[in-house]
């Protein structure tokens, strides 16, 4: 699995001009599951965004987790994050899960997430989704459960 997470101060994702989630302070997670994914990687994914130290403390230093500042977390998947742009200049996606797997994984992750106490906002699996980010920083890492 692969995410880029981003440390907002809101977010929001709609479907044909319909918010379907939106987040106030916390992070937006991309979130691509390649076809070699599975319950491990899961584990591994969740456990490491929820407690990454990305947002400040007192002194200004990055310091504080999600759990630590009581923040949301709005997930949304993206296929397109297992795109190989390595040769010619279409994007192969033959890492990309199909989408059972995909959907089964992203939902078991959304479930992991909300498991450590996270209010968790989401996209919609499979749809064209217009996302808003306000980033604050800006933070924006990838995490990846395979590098």
């Amino acid at each position: 699995m692969i995410a880029v997470v981003q440390r907002v101060s809101a977010s929001q994702v709609a479907v044909a001009e319909t918010v379907v989630g939106a987040i106030g302070n916390g992070l937006t997670v991309l979130l691509g599951v390649d076809r070699e994914d599975g319950a491990a990687d899961v584990a591994y994914l969740a456990e490491k965004i929820v407690n990454l130290r990305i947002f400040e403390d007192d002194g200004g230093k990055m310091n504080r987790s999600l759990v630590d500042v009581k923040g949301q977390m709005l997930v949304i998947s993206q296929f397109t994050l297992l795109g190989d742009c390595r040769k010619g200049r279409r994007p192969s996606f033959v890492q990309a899960a199909e989408p059972a797997l995909a959907n089964r994984l992203y939902l078991a992750f959304i479930d992991q997430v909300r498991s450590m106490g996270i209010d968790v906002e989401t996209g919609r699996f499979g749809a064209m989704m217009q996302v808003e980010i306000t980033n604050e920083g800006p933070v924006t890492l990838i995490v990846s459960s395979r590098f």
